[in-house]
């Protein structure tokens, strides 16, 4: 299997769905707000752009959807910066170098600016550290591949600023199973991953349950001990067979432990012409490596995963999806849930440009509170989706520690 929905710099993927919806306008109501509130998005992939490019995000990145100018611009306070390996870095054994490095990348990052971004390590820092207009940079771990079978290595990453990590990705690794592996190995959790989730709850790393299996996902819920996240994730309810959203049942049984659904903003999450391409995508690229296998044994010329993509691309041009479908989520999350259960993991930077129309960097929150605003939501309970549901969730996890 390949890398899910966190796709390389430059990997070009068609799998966006079609809209004549017009993206929604920000108005000065809604630019006041994401300015005042604490906006918190859990997903944010710059640190696998700058390991392919570096770019000093202090200033304007045109080829980002993350950087400073843009994130005051939109409100954005706390950035989790997504510290993604590949099933294949696991297979190979380099998961742990490649993971240190992109967190290198990001203290890289703040020690070069460190007028515009802090680490972030608590939830209790945030009113100290955020003064100035700082850019707050906590860290989530995607793919639980780094920690390999030693769990030692949760403390290690822990120590690193690691706050939450996303247990599995595209493949089943030593840990859980994928949601994207239709052949699953542990039938949810593997006893190591059992293990996982009690040491992450005694450190007071949150437990990301997006990318899971239905049985992983439930497993880990049921085990831990504090409040359990979905870091990037929308409901499957509006795309049915798409297991790597989270299904109504299981958001309901995160949503009883206090945990929090943070809703994605990319195509392949939010509307069902996309999620059906990306699972197209998944079995195509397995089809491919297989074939490829074959033709090894044959001693046959090999197609290169360049070619692939671009075969794919051509026969499966980009879709324009519109804002309203990311406002649909939040309206079925609250309708199921409740909005004290939702947030917002916008997976900008991490799926190659493909997101709906008003949603195309971190500049554009203001459009999301726009959107929300003009659907009847209390300016109270828009803070709580854009950040202070996590918090709480974030503390809680926090408090539990150590028990």
């Amino acid at each position: 299997m390949r890398t899910g929905l966190s796709i390389p710099l430059g990997l070009a993927i068609g799998w966006l769905a079609i809209s004549t919806a017009a993206a929604a306008e920000a108005t000065p109501a809604a630019e006041k707000l994401a300015r005042d509130a604490v906006i918190v998005d859990t997903h944010i992939d710059a640190p696998g752009q700058l390991m392919s490019k570096w770019a000093d995000l202090d200033g304007e990145a045109p080829d980002r959807e993350f950087d400073y100018p843009r994130a005051r611009a939109g409100g954005l306070d706390v950035a989790f910066m997504s510290i993604y390996t590949s099933a294949g870095q696991d297979e190979a054994g380099t998961a742990w170098g490649v993971a240190n490095q992109m967190i290198d990348a990001v203290e890289a990052l703040v020690q070069r600016h460190p007028d515009k971004f802090a680490l972030l390590r608590s939830p209790g820092d945030v009113a100290r550290l955020r003064k100035g207009g700082k850019v707050l940079l906590p860290l989530g771990m995607e793919n639980g591949a780094p920690i390999g079978k030693d769990l030692s290595n949760i403390a290690f990453f822990f120590d690193r600023g690691i706050r939450y990590i996303t247990l599995a990705h595209s493949a089943n690794n030593a840990l859980a199973d994928s949601s994207y592996q239709r052949d699953k190995k542990w039938n949810g959790l593997s006893p190591l991953g059992r293990q996982a989730v009690a040491e992450m709850n005694r450190l007071g790393i949150m437990v990301d349950v997006s990318h899971l299996s239905d049985d992983a996902a439930a497993q880990a819920i049921e085990l831990s001990t504090v409040p359990v996240i979905a870091s990037h994730s929308a409901f499957r309810h509006f795309t049915p067979g798409f297991e790597r959203n989270i299904s109504d049942a299981l958001a309901k049984q995160l949503a009883a432990k206090g945990g929090v659904v943070q809703l994605a903003f990319g195509n392949g999450f939010v509307d069902p012409a996309s999620a059906q391409d990306l699972q197209d995508y998944f079995v195509a690229a397995e089809a491919w490596e297989q074939a490829n296998a074959a033709r090894a044994a044959a001693g046959q010329p090999l197609q290169t995963e360049a070619e692939f993509d671009a075969e794919w691309k051509a026969s499966h041009p980009n879709r324009t999806v519109p804002i309203d479908a990311v406002l649909d989520q939040v309206d079925h999350g609250v309708a199921l849930v409740g909005i004290d259960h939702l947030g917002i993991g916008s997976d900008f930077d991490g799926v190659s440009g493909n997101l709906p129309s008003g949603l195309k960097t971190v500049a554009d929150y203001p459009r999301l509170v726009a959107g929300l605003q003009a659907r009847g939501y209390s300016d109270a309970d828009i803070r709580k989706l854009l950040g202070g549901n996590l918090l709480r969730t974030w503390q809680a996890v926090e408090d539990g520690a150590g028990r």
